[in-house]
């Protein structure tokens, strides 16, 4: 450190280096000196509520949280007259909060305020605690909130204005009693709040607490409010002062360790991977527990993540293989299913040949079960005619990220997203699909002044939020995206010097950007010319861009185009290969990345090597030992196609409710029942399942180990929590049992064995192991031998022969809109609160109760011209099938733009609408791509969503907690100005 880059600060006389402007608490902390610090919370920053930090700077006291250090700053800590201050706010905060610890659920070693008090040694307080006049409120689904316990540290505001940027919860201090409020004073239960429970994970007591502690997490706790009040007057008179209050809590704390189980996991949901520790009690889940240094979303969840586990433990898991018998099943041991299974795929290999045998991996499942299911198909099986999911998602994004830049994924990090001083959102609602994701980029452009353009057809939350908001019409985003860069180019602002360093092919680039005039975009797209230049002048000015993309594009017959043109933008204004910059295709499931990855596609092995080239290949025969296929195999649109041409005879399903997210699902559960044989391995017995000859019943990821890969290309370790459900096994061991008794005798005895092969033969993950992700640890791919790992991409250049990215011309013909008769076009896609078709969220009472079905969300221009008021029913009419369900009217969506959420599997099923058209280069369906038209069955009714749901809230947003009201009351004085009197 030069000494121009830091300042020289003496604490107790001793000499310190600090970074210029660092906050003094935190330097402190650095240094091993203990100062209370109850309000602050490293994630948080300063709140400067609690007082309890206070300290003397150069002779004067103050809150060290609230003070930057200063070249030549005099700190001291250990005064008698700093230690007056800090007791006298510890025993303000004690008027606030009633010390009953060994009865109380949230004596589990991490409450900051028994911590404190115990490490400062305090044994009385000067004045009484003073209960509030306020109820506690448990009308929420997931937490609840004691006023009597609150000390206002307002830890819970800050999490939820400027972390999560939810907006729902203030402190109001002009009351006679201030307490925290959600919205504009109404209960929880009625308010914006979207039970993120990140309020619940940074209070630093039992205020805001999870509902699944109560009563779960002590010895003593079990008891009725009567009981358990008597109890606590019991202990305050036994205990007469705090130092034995603490012995026997402390020793009460120690003995839970003894009976819960604190795991840390990866989330189960969407692509973000954000990581935490589960705590458990025999297979009762307490709580999600985020920790700071989780990598992807540090202290951060959404209501799936925190609360949505219900399912692990819902009376409807599987917990017997079926086999069917006729028309109906029949549960059978294990090594019957087995053997039938194995007898089954033999006898049909050899009849018809391996390419009568498909097989679809999970994105829900782990990297190594990825890895075993392609495995399986091509060593055992031998045949390529293996996929995943991201066929129905992200396959359009990877081909046009390989097409220019080599690599089919995230160019950088969540990190980066948030550093982007730019960033543009296309076809994604990314505060549903990804929230946590979501709040980095609401942070950055709320407290750092980053920009935020959303481009949707539908004004969702991020629409709303943003600082430009642009709908064009559905299905032209290739078109805004090519005129933009034309114009960039036409103007000279492209980076030249990156260009010409980095990238190949400008010239017949250029070329094929002729006819993406201004003229042409704005009659296509609906965006004026001048919205065009302004666009184009931001993006090639500003510092960093990122720009993120879902399935509004990737769900269009030109989705690989989109996406090239979104990667072509980039390399034209150099945004690839610096901090802040890139690609970001939201990966839309939890190991969505890793199920690709680790080869369960038709085209590559692990690590995205072609089946097709010889010397890879020979590597993979090498280690197997038989001969592999050579032939490009079969993805899931083409299964589906086989199956109906009698190309196609057996089915293996892992993991993946195809009868319902498939498109035009009339016509794949027309293919399953053409299937000689068909087998499903699943939690539940799902649409699909109920098509199939043999179920295998599995376990989720709380009861195995593995990894999964995130959106960022970040591996992780899942830890199990409890073992298996009686009756089930992990996927990789009933894979494993498949192949065994087919010959092919793997003999893994756990993840990380098979975690070490691939990395053994896949070059990509060459130095992954499990060592390396112990705990929090993670990895980005490419990982080198040495466990060198690269979370930004591309800042040595590309990885082709020389080094450079592709400009790679594409070209656009609309071919879908909607017409006389079908003249509504429906949008699909995710609900914050819900996942997919719902089998796992469906399971949550807590979530269901607030959201309880899917609807259908229409403009109120539309209602109007059809006489439709809320809660209304009505069919909806594509060319290949019909829905039904109610309507909720709203200014999310305008004219005849119709939006539908994936959240069902019954009569509003999305899919019973979608045809077989795909996306031209990746076989991707076009979901997005729908026209009905609308039969009204009942013009008004009950609102498909419930009043306690969170969109019907009221947000209240500011800068964190407002202390300086606090500071203004009457009744309050500093405490360093109280010693001083």
């Amino acid at each position: 450190m030069s000494e121009r880059d830091h300042n020289v600060v003496w604490i107790n006389n001793r000499e310190y280096l600090a970074d210029p402007e660092q906050n003094l608490l935190d330097l402190i902390n650095s240094t091993g000196e203990h100062v209370p610090q109850i309000c602050y919370n490293e994630s948080l920053g300063p709140i400067q509520t609690c007082d309890t930090c206070i300290v003397q700077v150069d002779g004067e006291l103050k809150r060290a949280c609230g003070t930057r250090v200063k070249p030549g700053m005099k700190v001291v800590t250990g005064l008698e007259r700093v230690h007056k201050a800090q007791k006298e706010a510890l025993d303000r905060i004690l008027e606030n909060h009633e010390l009953y610890c060994t009865v109380c659920d949230y004596n589990n070693g991490s409450c900051e305020i028994h911590n404190t008090m115990a490490a400062f040694g305090l044994e009385h307080q000067s004045r009484p605690f003073q209960p509030t006049s306020y109820e506690v409120d448990r009308s929420g689904s997931f937490y609840r909130y004691d006023p009597d316990q609150c000390i206002l540290c307002g830890r819970c505001v800050e999490v939820c204005q400027d972390v999560q940027v939810n907006e729902t919860l203030t402190i109001d201090w002009d009351r006679q009693q201030p307490r925290v409020i959600w919205d504009n004073d109404v209960p929880m239960d009625q308010s914006s709040c979207v039970n993120c429970g990140q309020c619940s994970t940074v209070c630093p007591c039992n205020a805001m607490m999870e509902k699944g502690m109560e009563k779960e997490a002590g010895f003593l706790t079990n008891q009725e409010p009567g009981i358990l009040k008597s109890m606590i007057e019991l202990t305050k008179k036994v205990e007469t002062g705090y130092g034995p209050l603490f012995a026997v809590s402390d020793t009460e704390a120690a003995m839970r360790e003894e009976v819960i189980d604190k795991k840390k996991t990866v989330c189960t949901y969407c692509g973000v991977g954000c990581s935490f520790d589960v705590w458990t009690k025999g297979r009762k889940i307490l709580k999600v527990e985020p920790h700071p240094h989780s990598p992807a979303n540090g202290i951060s969840t959404c209501v799936k993540g925190k609360f949505g586990w219900d399912y692990v433990n819902s009376e409807e898991r599987l917990t017997k293989p079926l086999i069917r018998r006729e028309d109906h099943f029949e549960e059978v041991d294990w090594d019957e299913a087995i053997s039938y299974v194995a007898q089954r795929f033999s006898e049909i290999k050899k009849e018809k040949g391996s390419d009568h045998l498909a097989f679809i991996s999970s994105s829900k499942a782990t990297n190594e079960e990825s890895y075993l299911m392609q495995k399986l198909s091509r060593q055992v099986i031998g045949t390529n005619n293996v996929d995943n999911c991201s066929r129905y998602c992200q396959a359009p994004a990877t081909m046009g990220l390989f097409r220019t830049v080599g690599y089919g994924g995230d160019s950088g990090s969540i990190s980066d997203i948030a550093e982007a001083k730019l960033v543009l959102t296309v076809g994604s609602n990314t505060a549903e699909s990804h929230p946590v994701l979501a709040s980095k980029i609401k942070r950055s452009q709320k407290l750092f002044g980053h920009k935020l353009y959303v481009f949707d057809l539908r004004k969702h939350e991020m629409a709303k939020r943003a600082d430009r908001f642009f709908q064009p019409k559905p299905g032209t985003d290739l078109v805004w995206l090519s005129a933009i860069t034309k114009y960039i180019l036409d103007q000279g602002w492209h980076d030249q010097t990156f260009l010409q360093e980095w990238v190949n092919g400008l010239e017949d680039y250029r070329s094929s950007l002729e006819p993406f005039t201004l003229e042409y975009a704005s009659d296509m797209t609906g965006i004026s010319a001048e919205e065009l230049k302004d666009l184009a002048e931001e993006v090639a000015h500003a510092e960093s861009v990122a720009i993120c993309w879902a399935m509004g594009v990737t769900q269009h017959v030109r989705g690989s185009d989109t996406s090239t043109a979104i990667s072509n933008l980039l390399l034209i204004t150099g945004n690839y290969g610096k901090p802040g910059t890139g690609a970001y295709p939201l990966r839309g499931h939890n190991n969505v990345q890793g199920c690709s990855d680790f080869g369960s596609m038709p085209n590559f092995f692990p690590g995205y090597e072609k089946v097709t080239e010889n010397d890879v290949r020979k590597r993979y025969e090498a280690a197997w030992k038989v001969v592999l296929p050579e032939e490009i195999g079969m993805d899931n649109h083409e299964m589906i196609e086989a199956i109906h041409k009698g190309e196609l005879s057996s089915m293996y399903v892992m993991g993946e409710d195809t009868g319902v997210v498939d498109a035009n699902i009339n016509y794949v559960t027309a293919a399953f029942e053409k299937l000689d044989f068909f087998v499903v391995q699943d939690l539940f017995l799902t649409k699909t399942a109920e098509y199939a000859d043999v179920v295998l019943p599995a376990s989720p990821s709380l009861e195995k180990e593995g990894t999964f890969t995130n959106t960022e290309r970040r591996i992780q370790r899942l830890y199990q929590s409890f073992p298996p459900l009686e009756g089930t096994n992990p996927d990789w061991k009933i894979i494993q049992l498949i192949a065994k008794e087919m010959g092919h005798d793997w003999g893994y005895t756990h993840p990380s064995e098979i975690m070490e092969e691939a990395a053994s033969l896949a070059p990509l993950f060459a130095g992954v192991s499990y060592e390396r992700l112990e705990g929090y640890q993670s990895l980005q791919w490419p990982v080198a031998v040495d466990g060198t790992d690269q979370p930004l991409l591309f800042t040595e250049g590309f990885p082709f022969e020389d080094g450079k990215a592709r400009l790679y011309p594409v070209d656009f013909e609309l071919t879908h809109d909607t017409d006389e008769e079908y003249d509504l076009h429906v949008n699909n896609g995710r609900l914050l609160e819900h996942f997919h078709e719902g089998n796992m969220t469906y399971k949550s009472e807590g979530i269901t109760r607030k959201t309880p079905r899917a609807f259908i969300e229409i403009s109120e221009d539309l209602a109007e011209e059809r006489g439709l008021k809320e809660g209304a029913k009505v069919k909806l009419i594509s060319r290949t099938g019909e829905a039904v369900g109610h309507v909720t009217v709203t200014d999310r969506v305008k004219g005849k733009e119709i939006f539908i959420p994936l959240n069902d599997n019954g009569e509003l099923s999305i899919n019973l609408l979608t045809d077989n058209r795909v996306d031209k280069d990746s076989n991707t369906p076009a979901y997005k791509e729908i026209a009905v038209k609308m039969k009204v069955l009942k013009k008004k009714g009950k609102s498909p969503i419930p009043a306690n749901n969170h969109r019907r809230g009221n947000p209240v947003p500011q800068i964190s907690v407002n202390v300086e009201k606090k500071w203004g009351r009457a009744d309050y004085e500093f405490p360093g100005s109280k010693v001083d009197r």
